[in-house]
């Protein structure tokens, strides 16, 4: 999936089933989490939306925020890839016509499994079909499974399609998978995993100048996410939202420990060439690999020189002199 493309025709948003308002034709629902809308997530959503195209209906994204481990077990919430904001803007890529984000509170997390679908198709009543993974559970407890979910859908007239997983060098693609590697910044088996480039995006901020003033100025991009990758040095490319020029680059994400020891994050994006971005821009980065982890050095001399280490062996990914 290429994300450099703005899609065709964006989506409609809803938030929660109760105010959906769909248009009378047959609805092809895709249900989930979608947390990194990996290549497992998409084989599911593109199945939703090539049957809505081969029946005339619509296609829909059913997904939930936040993360039910933050009612049930709040002191260990499961940390998201992917705000969602960024979670509806990859999903409006893959040709849905509605998204319904559903806020996963104490009442809808007590409907029963065997409650689940007949309260779905109460507030969705043109519901013809639901696509899941093979491994998806639902309800109280998270008591349904598969088998349970064809049987409610069978008295209700509804099909089913469970996608089996996908899976890469030998093990399932998941986003608990993804998590790992993005927290132990292995960007190249994420990007893998995910079937796009990782990605962080937003307006650039004045910084203090100081790449300027060692000869690598850079572009501040102030983003923090609720799973961070590792603190560190990777090999980059940005471009404009939407856009499909793209800078190589290189650039550091932490909390610059030589220089300022900050207590949030910062992303400095350094382009390898004339830089057309000024700030305030909005910019798109996506994150190639991981290079080094952040460190702390002596001085601003042993800084430059890591910099341009850094820099040389950016230019070699790309091929640049």
């Amino acid at each position: 999936m290429t994300l450099s493309a703005q899609p065709m025709n964006l989506p409609v948003f809803f938030l929660g089933i109760e105010k959906a308002h769909l248009p009378q034709k047959p609805l092809h629902l895709a249900i989930g989490m979608f947390d990194g809308v990996h290549l497992g997530h998409q084989a599911v959503i593109e199945a939703a939306v090539h049957s809505a195209a081969q029946t005339g209906g619509v296609a829909a994204v059913l997904t939930f925020w936040p993360h039910p481990s933050a009612l049930i077990r709040p002191e260990r919430r499961t940390r998201m890839i992917m705000s969602p904001g960024t979670k509806h803007e990859v999903l409006a890529r893959l040709g849905v016509n509605f998204i319904i984000q559903q806020p996963f509170g104490a009442d809808f997390s007590r409907i029963g499994a065997a409650e689940f679908l007949p309260h779905l198709q109460q507030a969705l009543p043109t519901l013809a079909g639901v696509y899941v993974g093979e491994n998806w559970r639902f309800g109280a407890g998270r008591r349904g499974d598969i088998g349970m979910l064809l049987a409610s859908a069978a008295s209700l007239g509804i099909s089913v399609l469970s996608a089996p997983r996908i899976h890469f060098n030998g093990e399932p693609i998941s986003s608990t998978r993804i998590r790992d590697c993005i927290a132990s910044g292995d960007m190249v088996t994420a990007n893998k995993l995910l079937g796009y480039s990782y990605f962080a995006d937003g307006e650039t901020v004045p910084g203090r100048r100081l790449g300027r003033t060692i000869g690598f100025p850079t572009l501040n991009l102030p983003w923090e996410p609720e799973l961070q990758p590792a603190y560190g040095v990777y090999v980059v490319r940005a471009s404009r939202p939407g856009g499909e020029v793209f800078h190589p680059a290189v650039a550091n994400y932490g909390l610059r420990p030589t220089v300022e020891d900050a207590r949030s994050p910062l992303l400095e994006v350094h382009l390898l060439g004339e830089c057309p971005f000024e700030c305030g821009d909005p910019i798109f980065v996506e994150w190639m690999r991981f290079l080094r982890p952040e460190q702390r050095f002596s001085g601003l001399e042993e800084l430059k020189a890591q910099i341009a280490k850094d820099r040389a062996r950016a230019l070699a990914d790309f091929s640049l002199p």
